[in-house]
């Protein structure tokens, strides 16, 4: 990208399951827009105008659990996220939410795989840019 070029300031939602302990991480399939093949929470791009609504409809469309499957425990701070690369400026709205019925989830098109993991273990797989960071923002650590 070319320098004093401006990053398109690109709003998004992350979603993140809890289940146990764990949280759940979804793949990227090769047929989204970006990061393909990358771990991820429940993400997508915040059409609704409110933050809350969109990941409640993102995890409906990725993950087939229905609003009274989850319970939200806390929204973190949105966070900026440079990817110069893409020519945007991510800022990603989080969201922590316990779920009831984890056997029922079913992956769209979005995703290829599911792994519920330990927060801890989340820094070291593959994920987009600060996934770890935005988890950390809905756990309060």
């Amino acid at each position: 990208m070319p320098a004093g070029r401006q990053l398109q300031r690109t709003e998004v939602v992350t979603a993140f399951l809890r289940h146990d302990g764990k949280v759940l991480l979804l793949r990227r399939s090769g047929r989204v827009g970006s990061y393909q093949g990358r771990w991820a929470g429940v993400s997508g791009y915040l059409e609704d105008p409110a933050p809350l609504q969109q990941a409640l409809r993102e995890i409906r469309e990725e993950t087939g659990l229905q609003d009274n499957h989850v319970r939200l425990v806390s929204a973190g701070t949105p966070l900026e996220v440079p990817a110069p690369e893409l020519g945007k400026l991510w800022v990603v709205h989080p969201f922590l939410f316990d779920v009831t019925g984890a056997e029922a989830i079913r992956l769209d098109w979005e995703n290829t795989e599911a792994r519920w993991v330990l927060p801890e273990e989340v820094a070291a797989l593959p994920g987009v840019p600060a996934l770890a960071e935005a988890l950390a923002t809905v756990l309060g650590s």
